[in-house]
């Protein structure tokens, strides 16, 4: 049997070598799956949001040791850790209090003798191949709802964040969800392959668009539910008007959380020429003062990256970007030492010639382009493949309004930036993916379904 081994991104120690799951064991997972499914489904709601329940109290109660775990095994800062299982249990909160209303029967039509019902069935088995960067938060958008619409889930956890995916899938069966009916398969890409080969109902992915490419292609020939969340290029425009301090520590933290491993974070930053310089300063300032460090330290806000591999792609925009005419204002390099660090780097007299501003960095690499007026921002913030999320900084909320509604993405932020409500649908438009999660329509997701026409 092959094993997978865990590396501490911030100094490559060895923490856990893994047993992974071949083919062979894919397929009796995906068998045991969809024997055990109907059983499951055939339960009241109300004993599957019970499970559902015992988990959120569990998370609650392992708080420290899960955020430890994924703090060694990914290299987010343990404050970081901390605060995605907390922000965790609000969504846990909307899954459960709206699932019943998502799911329920509706009586469409009733007149003359004829009644339409739309009746809501469980997909079946439900394939998850889910991303490293925030392993709780997306492990659960897709999880949750599928478990609580009657489904089989099928979850490979990304081969970054393996042990978080262990304790997710453990907290679940300890919580009375059978073990048949949420089965963790542990590997890198040769596993996945096998998972997507399996007879299930429905494929979800999160991770890079050329991965997404591949899940869809080995999906081609079935007409199964598919749903994709990609990256993202998301940018932020600084209006005229805009207070300086609060955009710069907003889009700061928008593009410096989580070491910018996020689709949603902030990857590049426009701003009118009145006040270019003015931001320029103070963002740099913001910057520079982040505390950068070992991730179990209370006080670190930026760590390692979880990926050696994505070093050579920052080095490569950086030297691409000062090559063709940048200014290097903040880092640039690797850190010191062992581990995938890299420095926080601010690039400005940025072109969308640049990979910088093209090509998705997911790292601590920001490049800020001066522009004369709304509409060059509007041109150059639509100048891309994605459409995840756009991000506009002015008091003007009319100005903003106009502004946001031209954007070709699926979330757009007014004086904020990087975040995600459960009550909202999360989706994106381009090479940012398909489908959606969170929101009702995030719930019905996991569900198709039936019309009924009775004549009584």
């Amino acid at each position: 049997m092959n094993t997978l081994t865990i590396l501490n991104p911030a100094d490559g120690d060895l923490i856990a070598s893994l047993p992974t799951d071949d083919a062979e064991r894919v397929a009796r997972k995906a068998a045991a799956a969809r024997a055990a499914q109907p059983a499951w489904a055939s339960l009241p709601l109300s004993e599957r949001i019970v499970c559902i329940e015992r988990f959120r109290a569990a998370i609650v109660r392992d708080e420290n040791s899960l955020a430890r775990t994924l703090t060694r095994e990914v290299g987010k800062p343990i404050t970081q850790a901390r605060n995605e299982l907390r922000g965790l249990q609000p969504r846990i909160d909307f899954f459960l209090a709206r699932i019943g209303q998502a799911l329920a029967s509706e009586i469409v039509f009733d007149e003359g003798g004829m009644r339409e019902e739309i009746e809501r069935l469980p997909l079946g088995v439900v394939a998850n191949i889910s991303a490293w960067n925030y392993p709780w938060f997306v492990g659960c958008n897709v999880i949750l709802p599928a478990l609580l619409a009657g489904n089989a889930v099928l979850y490979k956890p990304s081969e970054h964040a393996s042990l978080t995916g262990q304790a997710l899938t453990r907290l679940l069966h300890e919580a009375g969800v059978p073990p048949d009916v949420m089965a963790c398969v542990l590997g890198a890409g040769e596993t996945g392959r096998a998972l997507l080969a399996q007879p299930v109902d429905a494929v979800c992915f999160t991770g890079s668009h050329a991965t997404g490419l591949a899940v869809a292609h080995a999906a081609r020939d079935r007409l199964v539910h598919l749903q994709l969340e990609l990256g993202g290029k998301d940018p932020g425009y600084v209006c005229d008007d805009a207070p300086i301090d609060l955009a710069a520590a907003s889009l700061a933290e928008g593009a410096m959380y989580n070491a910018g491993q996020s689709c949603c974070a902030i990857e590049r930053i426009y701003v009118h020429e009145r006040v270019h310089d003015a931001f320029v300063e103070r963002f740099v300032d913001v910057v520079r003062k982040l505390r950068v460090g070992d991730p179990l330290d209370e006080a670190t806000e930026v760590g390692p990256l979880a990926r050696a591999a994505q070093l050579q792609v920052l080095q490569g925009q950086v030297a691409d970007a000062l090559a063709r005419g940048a200014t290097l204002r903040l880092g640039g390099g690797s850190g010191p030492g062992p581990g995938h660090w890299f420095q926080p780097t601010v690039l400005t007299d940025v072109t969308h010639e640049m990979e910088v501003m093209r090509e998705e960095s997911f790292g601590p690499v920001i490049g800020i382009q001066r522009v004369a007026d709304d509409d060059e921002a509007v041109r150059l913030m639509n100048d891309t493949r994605y459409g995840l999320t756009a991000s506009v900084y002015t008091p003007d909320g009319q100005r903003a309004r106009r502004l946001l509604s031209r954007m070709a993405v699926g979330t757009v932020y007014w004086n904020c930036c990087d975040r995600v409500s459960p009550r909202l649908p999360w989706s994106g438009m381009g090479d940012s993916g398909l489908g959606l999660t969170l929101s009702l329509d995030g719930l019905r997701a996991f569900s198709r379904p039936r019309a009924w026409h009775l004549r009584g």
